[in-house]
């Protein structure tokens, strides 16, 4: 491909089991259709289905390059590259907007794929941020796994013995051995009313 694409993000978001990997894959499907130069990143924690691999739990997959801290998604891409796919950025932390941005500015499309609210409601960083920032911002839903409507929310279906504040995120790697997707009448990620919501 001799035409440079000009850069963008553009941002795959939702709870757990939306189906944010297989969207990100389809994107670097269609990428390499269209003849341009496609490099994808997986964070080293997300280790379930085999390290240097994204995959979706529909079971399509692609080999990655891992990295461990955001800086290495950058540092680490051949200078060739066109789409830079970036799969579970919640990992990568709030330094990814910059590095993310950066990659935009110099003329990279950047595809950040990852989870955009936390087990317990939260906005998850950084996609939260980088979803507003983006040219592109896809929300994706799952299904409630009590009624069958669509979850914008996922829940912690194992007890946390220590506060989930202070775990590290490794300890929150998981699929449906811990986590279920939910809608919002499902949604009690602790019991009472959580402070952040209206009650």
């Amino acid at each position: 491909m001799t035409d440079r694409v000009s850069g963008r993000v553009e941002v795959v978001a939702g709870p757990m089991f939306a189906g944010k990997t297989e969207e990100l894959l389809r994107r670097v499907r269609r990428a390499e259709v269209a003849g341009r130069r496609v490099e994808v990143v997986s964070h080293a924690l997300d280790t379930r289905r085999g390290a240097g691999q994204v995959s979706s739990h529909a079971g399509a997959a692609v080999p990655s390059r891992v990295a461990d801290r955001a800086e290495e998604v950058a540092t680490g891409r051949d200078p060739r590259t066109e789409l830079l796919a970036v799969d579970e950025a919640q990992f990568f932390g709030p330094e990814l907007v910059d590095v993310v941005e950066r990659l935009a500015d110099d003329g990279l499309v950047v595809v950040v794929a990852g989870l955009d609210v936390t087990y317990d409601g939260r906005p998850f960083e950084p996609v939260a941020t980088l979803s507003a920032l983006a040219e592109r911002a896809d929300r994706l839903l799952a299904v409630c796994t009590v009624c069958g409507e669509d979850a914008p929310f996922h829940v912690r279906v194992v007890a946390d013995h220590d506060d989930p504040s202070s775990a590290t995120v490794a300890g929150h790697v998981g699929g449906a051995e811990k986590y279920q997707a939910r809608c919002r009448e499902h949604f009690d990620p602790v019991p009472g009313p959580a402070p952040w919501r209206r009650v």
